[in-house]
């Protein structure tokens, strides 16, 4: 199955305003993001899940594959004028937020590239929309918003300064995490915590 519209991915430019990052409002083929509804993990726990404990469908893992390709590697090089060579790729699955959620960050030092890619095919709420920012209290001038939308994209440089975050949301909020990271040691570690985290979830639900 065909699943990122690499013409969408080929075309984007990096935009510098709040920092380094493209935002495409649809990557995914129509009949990929068709069938990612249907199939997907059936996540009831805020927080990231791996793979593992998160198995994904036909159409799902066929995206998680475009974006482990050297295809989609050597755009990302490209656009942000970054060496990716031996940097790993992490992904994880999200499903539902909590009130906890949200709250702006920027990402850890072992990040170089962190993607988000919304999964959510009836998406109403204004509250849960990813907001870009270069300030810490920034958040109500924020000058990009990311809609939560089926097949919406946003991929940014990892900095001191890229705040991130969005308004409070408690519900299904559907999206696929992607990171590449400076080491192989870190790809292990932050698979193993997603893993402790959702067997600690398990738990106490």
């Amino acid at each position: 199955m065909a699943a990122l519209d690499w013409r969408a991915i080929e075309a984007a430019e990096l935009v510098r305003d709040p920092f380094d990052h493209i935002a495409l409002p649809q990557v995914l083929e129509p009949e990929c993001a068709a069938a990612i509804p249907g199939e997907f993990p059936a996540i009831k726990s805020a927080g990231s899940f791996s793979l593992t404990d998160a198995p994904p469908g036909p159409a799902l893992g066929a995206l998680i594959d475009d974006l482990m390709s050297d295809r989609f590697r050597a755009q990302m090089a490209r656009i942000f004028q970054v060496d990716l060579k031996d940097r790993p790729g992490i992904v994880t699955l999200r499903g539902h937020c909590s009130a906890r959620d949200g709250r702006v960050h920027t990402d850890s030092k072992s990040k170089i590239l962190s993607l988000l890619i919304y999964l959510n095919d009836d998406w109403r709420h204004h509250d849960g929309q990813l907001r870009l920012m270069s300030r810490e209290d920034g958040f109500y001038e924020a000058p990009v918003e990311i809609p939560a939308t089926m097949g919406s994209m946003v991929v940014f440089r990892r900095t001191d300064n890229s705040w991130h975050g969005h308004a409070p949301f408690v519900g299904p909020r559907r999206a696929l995490q992607f990171n590449y990271v400076e080491s192989g040691r870190v790809s292990v570690v932050g698979q193993f915590r997603h893993r402790l985290s959702a067997f600690t979830k398990q738990l106490v639900a």
